[in-house]
């Protein structure tokens, strides 16, 4: 299954929050050259065109659909078709920005150092990554998938993300190249019109892996058995929504 721009795009307020609020612990004033890795439909690489107007900037993705509708968006913005750890553009850059994207990426020992090697003196790593795996909206997922009736198709997408390390532990990692490491987690409370709501929101992300092996009519029978966990997960409220937190980690290396 593809990643689709206009399923991702349903809820652009929301996914695009914590990105502006990973732009703005950036402490740099003036940025000449950045990089959005897993720019997507162009929305987070939209807030640094907004705050740097001046910086040439680039942005990554390794989806078709994302690109044409980023490309769309900021018709003056130059982006490239590609894997993230396959990024290979050299430095300096000022600003090396990853929104919701590097969770999809292994060894993080690897790739955040050699991104880190390639910033400008004052330069910025700056990363924002889900850690939602063990919430109801991941976790039940995976509860789904291991029933008799999916484990056989879905065992490799149980075990796609791994849980993110400890935030010393990424600490540890950058402060040799590093000045200064800001680290935060912060829990996002979205207020959700009902349990359908959420099924489409994990539906353009989380959930992509898990419908990718299956065909038509099983999609629709997973992802009606996925209501039903969220549904005793996420009480619904008096007036009919639905609270979904979720959890998000932040790191904004500064060389």
């Amino acid at each position: 299954m593809p990643w689709s721009s206009e399923q991702y795009l349903k809820f652009e307020d929301q996914r695009t929050r914590p990105a502006r609020d990973l732009l703005n612990a950036v402490p740099a004033e003036v940025i000449a050259r950045a990089a959005d890795l897993g720019c997507g439909p162009g929305n987070s690489t939209e807030l640094i065109a907004g705050r740097f107007p001046e910086a040439d900037i680039v942005g990554v993705d390794s989806s078709s659909d994302m690109l044409d509708a980023a490309k769309k968006r900021l018709p003056g913005v130059k982006f490239r078709f590609g894997r993230i750890e396959e990024w290979s553009e050299p430095g300096p850059w000022d600003l090396i920005y990853a929104n919701a994207s590097l969770q999809w990426v292994g060894q993080h020992e690897r790739l955040l150092p050699r991104l880190a090697e390639r910033l400008s003196d004052g330069g910025s790593l700056a990363v924002q990554m889900p850690d939602n795996l063990a919430e109801p909206s991941h976790a039940s997922l995976r509860t789904v998938a291991a029933t008799p009736a999916y484990v056989a198709k879905l065992g490799k997408a149980i075990k796609l993300r791994s849980p993110l390390p400890r935030a010393e532990w990424y600490y540890k990692l950058l402060k040799p190249y590093a000045s200064r490491v800001d680290i935060w987690r912060t829990t996002y409370l979205h207020v959700m019109p009902s349990h359908d709501a959420i099924v489409e929101w994990v539906k353009g992300t989380g959930a992509r892996p898990f419908l990718k092996p299956l065909d038509e009519d099983e999609q629709t029978a997973f992802l009606a058995a996925y209501r039903e966990e969220l549904a005793k997960a996420y009480p619904a409220l008096d007036d009919g929504t639905v609270l979904l937190p979720f959890p998000r980690f932040f790191l904004v290396a500064t060389r």
